[in-house]
C-alpha cells in the first residue's frame, strides 16, 4: 500500500514566465472553492478505503501553498489529516516562497507537524531574480531562512542555473551564499524553456537567449564540486543533502514506489495504475464541484513498463540501480530488459557497474536525461 501523499495547491502571487506548473495567479477568490473541491476529492478517495490511511511522508506543493492565508492554511491541513494520518516521525514538507512566509504562517505550519520547508529561492543575485520574474529579493531570501530556524529549522533551497544573462561568477556566488546558510538540503536545476510558457515564446522571438551548453555544463560541475565540498551528499542528479536530510518523499518517486496525489495536475500511482488530474485549475474545480472525478488520463502499467520506469528513476539516484533487487521485484533481469543499451553506455563510460549496482559515472551525469531516455 502507498505510504506517501502529495497535495497540489495551485495558487501564486505571480506566475513566473518560466513556470509550466498547474497554477493560477491573482485568483485568490478561488481559494475557498479549491478547498471545497479538494475536500470532495479526498472524500471520494476515502470511500475506497476502510479507514484513515497512515503515511510516512506528506508533501504539499504548488504553486505556493503558503500563499494561502493562515486560516485557509489551517483548513487545508484539517482536510488532509481528516483522511491521512502521518506516522510517528513522518516527513511533512511544504513548499514556500521567501516573501509572504511570516511568523503567523510558520506557526500554523509547525503546529500541524510540518518539519521540512522547501524554499523557492532560485538565486541570490537580484538581477537574476528579476530575469526570472521572482517577487522576492536576495536579502529577503536570506532573512527568511534565518526566520525559519526558530520555527522549522529543516530548510531546503531550490536554485536555478543557466538563466539568460547569468554569469558563472553569479552562479558561484549564489552557491556560496546557499552553502553559508543553515540549510540541510539544496536542489539545483538547469533552466528549461517549456513550450507554451512566456519564456519559450520570448526565446522564439529572440527576446531571451539560452545559456550556452558549455556554460551550463561548467555551472553544473561547479555545483557538484562546491556543494559536496561543503559537506552535502550528492544523492540524486539535482539534489544534495546533509547526512540524513534527503527528501524522503521524493525518494518514494525515485524508488518507483506508490503514492497518493490530489489537486489540479496531480498524478497518483496506485496498484500499478497512474492517474493524472486535469491540469486546468478551473476544469479540476468544476469537476469536483459537481462531484465528478477530474482524472483526465489513466494508464495501467505492464510489468515491463514498471520495470523500465524503475530503471529510469533509479539512474537519477547516485547509488544507481540495484540489479539483484530489481530482478527480485520484477521477476526479470536487467539484461533481458535493456542489455544492449546497458553495454553501450558501459563501453562509452557513461555508466559503471560495481558489485550489484549500475550507476551513472561523472561524465554520465552531464547527459543524464539522454542516457535515461535510452532505457524507456
Amino acid at each position: 500500500m502507498a505510504r506517501a501523499v502529495y497535495v497540489h495547491v495551485p495558487f501564486c502571487l505571480h506566475h513566473c514566465g518560466y513556470c509550466d506548473f498547474a497554477l493560477v495567479a491573482n485568483r485568490d477568490h478561488l481559494i475557498p472553492q479549491y478547498l471545497q473541491a479538494l475536500d470532495n476529492e479526498l472524500q471520494a478517495h476515502r470511500r475506497t478505503v476502510a479507514d484513515l490511511v497512515e503515511v510516512d511522508t506528506v508533501f504539499i506543493g504548488g504553486g505556493t501553498p503558503t500563499h494561502l492565508s493562515p486560516e485557509m492554511l489551517q483548513m487545508l491541513f484539517s482536510l488532509i489529516f481528516k483522511h491521512f494520518r502521518p506516522t510517528t516521525g513522518a516527513e511533512i514538507s511544504v513548499e514556500a516562497n521567501p516573501d509572504g512566509l511570516d511568523d503567523t504562517r510558520l506557526g500554523v505550519l509547525r503546529d500541524n507537524g510540518v518539519n521540512r520547508l522547501s524554499l523557492g529561492v532560485q538565486s541570490f543575485d537580484d538581477t537574476v531574480l528579476r530575469t526570472l520574474e521572482r517577487t522576492h529579493t536576495s536579502i529577503q531570501a536570506m532573512e527568511t531562512v534565518g526566520r525559519c530556524q526558530g520555527w522549522i529549522p529543516n530548510v531546503s533551497l531550490d536554485l536555478i542555473f543557466g538563466v539568460p544573462g547569468q554569469s558563472l561568477l553569479s552562479w558561484q556566488q549564489t552557491l556560496a551564499a546557499a552553502i553559508a546558510l543553515p540549510v540541510r538540503h539544496i536542489s539545483t536545476y538547469g533552466l528549461t524553456f517549456e513550450k507554451d510558457t512566456p519564456f519559450f515564446r520570448r526565446e522564439q522571438h529572440g527576446q531571451l537567449k539560452r545559456a550556452p551548453d558549455e556554460l551550463e555544463r561548467q555551472m553544473y560541475l561547479d555545483t557538484i564540486a562546491r556543494v559536496t565540498g561543503a559537506g552535502f551528499r550528492h544523492y540524486e542528479v539535482s539534489n544534495f543533502a546533509r547526512p540524513g536530510s534527503q527528501c524522503r518523499h521524493n525518494m518514494v518517486y525515485w524508488q518507483a514506489d506508490e503514492y497518493y496525489a490530489f489537486g489540479p495536475g496531480a498524478a497518483s500511482y496506485l496498484n500499478g495504475v497512474r492517474r493524472t488530474n486535469a491540469r486546468s485549475v478551473v476544469r479540476w474545480l468544476q469537476c469536483w464541484q459537481r462531484g465528478e472525478s477530474a482524472v483526465e488520463d489513466c494508464e495501467e502499467l505492464s510489468n515491463e513498463e514498471k520495470a523500465r520506469e524503475a530503471i529510469m528513476l533509479a539512474f537519477r539516484m547516485r547509488e544507481g540501480l540495484n540489479l539483484r533487487a530489481f530482478q527480485e521485484r520484477f521477476h526479470v533481469s536487467f539484461a533481458e530488459i535493456a542489455g544492449p543499451v546497458l553495454q553501450q553506455h558501459l563501453d562509452r563510460g557513461f555508466l559503471q557497474r560495481q558489485s550489484d549496482f549500475v550507476a551513472l559515472t561523472h561524465e554520465g551525469l552531464l547527459i543524464a536525461d539522454t542516457i535515461i531516455a535510452d532505457f524507456l
